[in-house]
């Protein structure tokens, strides 16, 4: 029997909330730390990283971004000037203590409206569920599939745990594959995503 993508959605959530769960706090504290050699290959020099704030059981990306900010990257993350305008991305100075970030429109943490807005060249994206060819699941609701349909030059690379990879997803024309998927065991990828 076919499962709706909302169906998937749900299953994955859960799964993903069981597995964060069951990790011991000593291991969980090493995993996402530094950047695996393939990611590295995959980054030019000084190219604008965006990242998410994860939340929940969402694979964390703090450390990701206090590594590449101590390289001299600009680090991005997603704003919402309201819950109907599309994406942008503004810098993020602070990954360590978080000072320069607020409660945004989807009561996420985002840069304050001061923060200069900026496009990535490479962008860590979220996710519930992807194939070993790269296709991606998110949340639902659409706003990094719409944002990376205008810059298709930006490198996308998923974050993930172990226990989301699926073997097939039902995909749409306007779903975004990634570039690479990137968990705490695995690197998937480079792919020819688009």
């Amino acid at each position: 029997m076919v499962k709706s993508k909302s169906e998937i959605r749900k299953h994955l959530r859960a799964a993903r909330r069981v597995h964060v769960a069951a990790l011991d706090p000593a291991t969980s504290a090493l995993l996402f730390r530094i950047p695996p050699a393939p990611l590295l290959d995959l980054i030019p020099q000084e190219a604008v990283i965006g990242l998410y704030h994860a939340v929940g059981a969402e694979a964390p990306t703090t450390s990701y971004a206090q590594f590449f900010l101590e390289r001299g990257h600009a680090i991005a993350l997603p704003r919402f000037l309201t819950i109907s305008d599309p994406m942008h991305f503004a810098r993020w100075t602070d990954p360590l203590a978080e000072s320069d970030l607020v409660p945004g429109a989807f009561d996420m943490m985002e840069p304050a409206r001061d923060a200069r807005e900026v496009t990535p060249e490479i962008l860590m994206v979220p996710l519930l569920g992807f194939t070993e060819r790269g296709e991606r699941l998110g949340q639902g609701g659409g706003h990094y599939d719409r944002w990376l349909a205008d810059p298709p030059e930006t490198r996308t690379i998923g974050m993930a745990w172990d226990c989301q990879l699926v073997e097939e997803l039902q995909t749409e024309q306007h779903d975004i594959s990634l570039d690479a998927i990137v968990t705490p065991t695995r690197f998937y990828g480079p792919f020819d995503a688009r």
